[in-house]
């Protein structure tokens, strides 16, 4: 007798009706059972989508490390942090400093014991100390030009009148400087900001704030497509990429980044090609740091650059594929790689040579042994089942996954790009769209000034503020000198105001 799963024992007899069809529903059992695995794992990653936290709960690997940190790692971390709240302290004490008196009223001095009266001072009084918000306010200058004239009668000298971005226009560059990074740093709409302005004393319609926005895009491009290009020179580069809508035409375009180290590019385009990474990074050398989207496969090609892949996107295709034990397992292995990271910034030797042999050593074994488990789990998981998709994801990667192993410049994941489009995520919650790739092009390009801005600690306010009335004169041989990592603050100009 041939026993049928879930049936009855097929008869020995080869005349019966039904046995041939019986064993071809027998041979069909293992790839259903696989399909309804995969469709079971798709029903639960759209039940947590749908019914779960809308924010992704897969922990940083520098939370998994601290959980298990000695007695000593621990003492380091709660003097980094000491450390940086003295700073915090520090810079509380370099804010403008404001003394209010509070005078001791006629019923206070009564004193309750002999009826005298308390008039004698006792030092410098008790002392409170607050931090208190004193709201913004606009100015309305009025720039006054010197004339003087000749003795002759025939020529009269005026001064030079104050520089605008907007030739005829009433706006100051503070004033557009601050639009610009309310919008780009704080992704605050437009129709918010007028109606800010309004409250604090010049009402504007928003059509006037979006012609302001895009005339400060148009004036500093040579120095966005100039950030872009340096980067572009930049042996190791990472990139990455997010959609926003436009309304002109009504469909999706795209943000992407661009990073080398502290520089960060942004770039719009109308589509997800591999167009704008070639446009970019084309004819190009060194290393690109991305996931395993095929639009920078025209830059990885043959005479391009090499390719190194995201530890951080085959991680997080484990946690999709937890509670499975064998998920966890493998989210402990990827922790041994961070941990040799973690161990670098612990020790404050990043990028360096000591930092290189930590890799080569405890990495390269962390990386072996990952790779000695995915080779034994290929085969013990029906295909399709998120644990079975991961695993063939981080074999797919090849050397691509351990290329950093070997240069210690080149980062284990791309966080650092994801992290810079999370600026562009939040406007595009905000403010929805952009209004045409000419209008995504100028929004890209000041992402670009004010994210390098912050990278470097610089004030983008004052950055924009200067250099939008500097860069129509200043020589383009040097115009690095305008782009934020070298820009040197103009010195302080004092405004006579009218005490009357």
């Amino acid at each position: 007798m041939v026993s049928f799963v879930g049936g009855p024992d097929l008869p020995d007899d080869h005349h019966c009706a039904w046995r041939e069809e019986a064993l071809a529903l027998q041979e069909r059992v293992p790839d259903l059972e696989a399909k309804l695995a995969a469709l079971m794992a798709a029903m639960e990653a759209l039940e947590r989508r749908v019914l779960g936290p809308k924010s992704e709960k897969m922990p940083p690997p520098e939370n998994e490390l601290r959980r298990k940190e000695s007695p000593e790692d621990a003492e380091r971390r709660r003097l980094a942090a000491l450390e940086r709240r003295r700073e915090r302290a520090a810079l509380r004490e370099k804010l403008r400093e404001q003394t209010v008196l509070h005078h001791v009223t006629e019923e206070q001095k009564q004193c309750p014991r002999c009826g005298g009266t308390a008039d004698r001072a006792l030092g410098d009084g008790k002392q409170t100390v607050l931090f208190e918000y004193v709201p913004g306010y606009f100015v309305r200058q009025k720039h006054v030009q010197e004339k003087q004239a000749c003795r002759c009668g025939e020529y009269i000298a005026t001064a030079e009148p104050p520089r605008k971005v907007v030739e005829g226009g009433r706006y100051g560059a503070g004033f557009i400087a601050h639009l610009v990074v309310m919008k780009c740093a704080d992704s605050i709409p437009l129709h918010r900001l007028a109606k800010q302005y309004q409250r604090l004393g010049i009402p504007m319609s928003r059509s006037t704030l979006t012609d302001l926005f895009h005339a400060a895009a148009e004036k500093v491009t040579p120095l966005s497509q100039r950030l872009l290009q340096r980067v572009a020179q930049a042996d190791i580069v990472q990139a990455d990429e997010t959609s926003m809508m436009m309304q002109r035409p009504h469909r999706r375009g795209f943000v992407w980044t661009f990073l080398a180290g502290d520089l960060i590019a942004y770039r719009f385009s109308p589509d997800r090609s591999g167009e704008t990474p070639l446009q970019v990074l084309g004819g190009t050398r060194g290393t690109l740091v991305v996931d395993a989207y095929t639009g920078y496969n025209r830059v990885t090609d043959v005479e391009g650059r090499e390719r190194a892949s995201c530890l951080a996107h085959v991680r997080r295709k484990f946690f999709e594929a937890l509670p499975a034990p064998e998920a966890r397992r493998a989210l402990e292995l990827i922790l041994d790689v961070y941990r040799v990271e973690h161990e670098a910034k612990v020790q404050k030797i990043v990028r360096s040579p000591a930092h290189l042999v930590l890799r080569q050593t405890q990495g390269r074994q962390a990386m072996e042994a990952f790779k000695v488990w995915l080779d034994g789990e290929k085969d013990k998981h029906a295909p399709k089942t998120p644990l079975a998709v991961a695993i063939s994801y981080a074999r797919n990667r090849g050397e691509t996954l351990t290329r950093f192993l070997d240069d210690v410049r080149i980062p284990v994941d791309n966080n650092a790009s994801e992290r810079a489009l999370r600026v562009v995520a939040l406007g595009r919650k905000n403010f929805l769209f952009v209004g045409d790739p000419e209008s995504g092009a100028n929004l890209a390009g000041l992402y670009s000034l004010v994210s390098t801005c912050d990278s470097h600690d610089v004030d983008p306010v004052a950055y924009l503020q200067d250099v939008m009335l500097r860069v129509d004169t200043h020589p383009a041989s040097r115009i690095d000198e305008l782009l934020p990592d070298r820009w040197q603050p103009p010195v302080r100009i004092e405004f006579v105001t009218d005490s009357s």
